[in-house]
């Protein structure tokens, strides 16, 4: 009999998200009247245990019975369970140095990884993820660190709220200074920008708009990878070449940077790929960009002044345009830098909710019936072996 388990998350700082929700759980049960859910135990979990036990889902101290386990973070190395399937974002799939020891643990002790990260359609657009809700929280923070460093307005922390309708209706009343933002990227990151763009009421422009003119309201430019890119000889974006061989392109952004004050970035870098701007840039006296949240995260990456992560309780940080040295927020000669890793978790049971909803649609019932396609694609170790979609990390899984 199939028995999913929904682990407690141990990595530290702790998360409070969950892959399904109570509800959730029920209505799977009610589906597949032969499986079991059971959910491990947990106190910081943002739905609590009684939840789960007043929708009849088992709450236990230990999840040995279960065959495949569901978490969101990694999982600590004395946490795992040797043999059993695990679902969870390992990050692990460029060869991340810091969990190379949680990777090789999971090889020693059997077990079968599926990375949500790695669940992906035929063209590459991934199937799951908070994205979405990054992007929401993120876009959020944007406008509230432009807000403290300016003093033109105040936003709170969207964690003071309780859910995300509570958070819509504190922007009632909002009214942006005039104010241009670049947003870039097109995935769900990109989308939870936009929707907290519209609800600020800010408007969105054409680049070429952009860069002309001047406005007497706030706007925003959304630059996907066709405005953002150009193959250095050929002049044109080429979507799966430029993924393929990003050292053949060069960044367009450069054009945007004396018209942009806040730059809310959604866009997938991994290495190779041509930053934004260069930290040379930050020099420039026609250098506008006072703020920037770097919703995806990646330290000296697309945003080479990320240097680090930034906390859920200290989200911002300022960047010396002359030293470059890590400094207190909102400094005159600084820019400051919005970079937390779990912006989700700000607005838990709305992003699990929303993630459950994806995983129930796209995973669980083919998960369970032996897999597909997309499920093999993404599996990184099959009872500790690395997989052949994966060989590439053959290094990485050297001890």
């Amino acid at each position: 009999m199939p028995v999913i388990g929904l682990i407690k998350e141990g990595k530290v700082p702790s998360d409070n998200r969950v892959a399904l929700t109570p509800k959730q759980c029920r209505y799977l049960l009610d589906q597949f009247p032969n499986w079991e859910i059971l959910v491990e135990s947990s106190s910081t979990r943002c739905f609590k245990d009684k939840e789960y036990q007043n929708e009849g889902i088992k709450v236990v101290d230990d999840l040995n019975a279960a065959n495949i386990l569901f978490g969101i973070k990694e999982v600590p190395i004395n946490q795992l369970i040797a043999g059993k399937k695990y679902l969870f974002f390992s990050h692990t799939k460029k060869a991340q140095i810091y969990n190379q020891a949680l990777f090789h643990a999971m090889m020693e002790k059997k077990i079968t990884l599926i990375d949500y990260e790695c669940l992906e359609h035929d063209d590459g657009q991934r199937l799951i993820g908070f994205g979405f809700f990054a992007g929401i929280v993120g876009a959020h923070n944007g406008i509230m660190a432009y807000g403290n460093r300016t003093k033109e307005f105040t936003l709170g922390r969207v964690k003071e709220v309780k859910d995300y309708m509570e958070l819509i209706h504190t922007y009632f009343g909002l009214k942006l200074p005039n104010i241009k933002i670049a947003i870039t990227g097109s995935g769900r990151v990109a989308h939870g920008i936009l929707e907290i763009m519209n609800l600020m009421d800010v408007q969105q422009v054409e680049p070429d708009e952009y860069i002309a003119r001047k406005y007497a309201y706030p706007v925003y430019v959304h630059l996907k990878g066709d405005d953002l890119y150009r193959h250095k000889s050929k002049n044109t974006y080429n979507r799966n070449d430029f993924h393929q061989h990003p050292e053949n392109y060069n960044c367009l952004f450069n054009n945007y940077l004396k018209h942009t004050h806040i730059l809310m970035n959604g866009i997938y870098w991994e290495p190779g790929i041509a930053p934004l701007f260069t930290m040379d840039d930050l020099k420039e006296d026609n250098f506008a960009l006072t703020t920037i949240a770097d919703i995806t995260d990646d330290a000296y990456g697309s945003v080479p002044c990320n240097l680090g992560d930034s906390s859920s309780d200290d989200p911002i940080y300022g960047v010396n345009v002359t030293t470059f040295e890590k400094t207190a927020p909102f400094m005159p000669n600084g820019i400051d830098i919005m970079a937390v890793g779990n912006l989700p978790n700000e607005l838990p049971r709305d992003a699990s909710r929303y993630f459950g909803e994806q995983l129930i649609k796209y995973v669980i019932p083919d998960l369970m019936k032996g897999g597909n396609k997309i499920i093999e694609g993404a599996t990184m170790l099959d009872k500790g072996k690395l997989t052949t979609p994966f060989s590439y990390l053959e290094h990485y899984a050297k001890h």
